[in-house]
């Protein structure tokens, strides 16, 4: 019997199944990053104060921990390519729930949005392990996952311009045109998947004892970007959980370090910028799009260290970045470009450190998919924490030093325990 993988080897890059992928990918991020450079008009329109506010960045990261089992019975149940379509769509409706009047719709459409975000930051490696030919996966997932910082880098870019012209409201809104693009784009993939009667691989049938075997003999060298979401086909082994392994915790620390310090300067660095060093909001936010921006090199730098460097060296350089970027911001603000420019290595490397220690140290497919699951969940949980904590000592001090301490002091742990984790990781294997 041919296995899936030498088939898809034999077969040329699915141009239509990558574009596809790459423009949803313009909306699994952008929509919560475009908040950001407005929320100081949203707090002075709804009337709350910055702790509040940073819950409107919350609301997403706590789906993200919630629901990725839901997601996976989603996949299962609807195949991938109307899976994909349903987190669109989700993300579309929950934009226009976000543009009704209130905190409360605002707060209901995050949910949304978050809720629909999960399906796709599951369904869309699972796309990609599906119908990109092995040997052109790792740049299949690399460009994907720059796609995420271009939709950020947009939003954040020209959110606040919009805002001025036509109100914030409206401004949040304009961004559901990328969200429709991709909804006929998959659209149509779901069309000809039907039609050539390959759209229900993922519909949660039995796979044939065959292809379980495959799954399981296959060798744990995944690619570690692949590993975003659970996939939904196989199970981890109760005998040999991943669980009892001081590894896998962790990681699943260091991961939600490295979501919480994320989460907390990505959300309030344009209010920061603007109140710092004296920008109107359009300005602040394109200085701020820089942290995105880089992010799509930093995507790929990662995987070059990896290849050619000790394994100790990309997370020692996430970790310098990261210092460097905290420490910058409180002893030269007006260098802020740098370390921001500095600083995005740290955010889009981070990931690829966390998950390509995962991926050496899981036995199996098995237990590199149940591994990614915990930690993605457990990660995301200590996530949601860092955008209101950051906006309460902001809020309560009445100024950014004491936030940009706390900031400091959250990259030092984060470093320590990416160390330990990568240290762990390394002896392991």
């Amino acid at each position: 019997m041919t296995s899936p993988l030498a088939a898809a080897s034999r077969r040329g890059l699915p141009w239509l199944v990558v574009a596809g992928v790459l423009v949803a990918a313009l909306s699994l991020r952008g929509p919560i990053v475009a908040i950001t450079p407005v929320l100081r008009d949203i707090e002075a329109d709804l009337g709350i104060g910055p702790a509040v506010a940073g819950l409107l960045t919350t609301a997403p990261v706590l789906m993200f921990a919630l629901l990725t089992p839901v997601a996976v019975l989603v996949i299962r149940r609807a195949g991938a390519e109307l899976a994909l379509l349903i987190s669109l769509s989700g993300v579309l409706v929950g934009t226009l729930i976000r543009a009704l009047p209130g905190f409360g719709s605002m707060m209901a459409g995050m949910f949304v949005i978050g809720a629909s975000i999960t399906i796709g930051n599951v369904v869309i490696p699972v796309i990609i392990r599906r119908d990109v030919p092995p040997e052109r996966v790792v740049v299949v997932t690399a460009a994907y996952g720059a796609t995420l910082n271009v939709g950020s880098l947009i939003t954040s870019l020209l959110t606040a311009p919009l805002a001025a012209q036509i109100g914030w409201p409206s401004a949040l809104l304009t961004w559901s045109a990328i969200t429709i693009a991709g909804i006929v784009l998959w659209t149509i993939h779901l069309r000809r998947a039907r039609r050539s009667g390959s759209g229900d691989r993922f519909s949660g049938a039995r796979p044939p004892r065959e292809s379980v075997q495959e799954q399981a003999q296959a060798p744990a060298d995944l690619d570690p970007a692949v590993l975003t979401g659970p996939m939904p086909i196989v199970v981890p082994r109760r005998e040999r959980s991943f669980v009892r392994r001081p590894v896998t915790w962790l990681l699943l620390l260091a991961f939600g370090g490295q979501t919480t310090i994320y989460y907390a300067l990505s959300t309030w660095l344009p209010t920061l910028v603007s109140d710092e060093l004296g920008l109107d909001p359009s300005a602040a936010g394109a200085l701020s799009s820089l942290y995105q921006g880089v992010g799509i090199l930093g995507a790929f730098l990662v995987p070059v260290l990896t290849r050619f460097t000790p394994r100790l060296v990309p997370a020692l350089v996430i970790c310098a970045t990261w210092i460097i970027l905290t420490v910058g911001l409180l002893v030269a603000p007006d260098l802020l470009w740098l370390w921001l420019s500095i600083g995005a290595i740290g955010h889009a490397g981070g990931f690829v450190v966390i998950f390509a220690a995962l991926v050496g140290v899981a036995r199996d497919d098995a237990e590199a998919a149940g591994m990614s699951a915990m930690i993605q969940s457990g990660g995301y949980v200590m996530g949601a924490l860092g955008a209101p904590l950051a906006g309460a000592v902001h809020e309560a001090t009445g100024g950014w030093t004491a936030t940009l301490f706390l900031l400091l002091g959250l990259a030092v742990v984060y470093c320590g325990l990416l160390m330990s984790a990568v240290v762990s990781a390394h002896r392991a294997r």
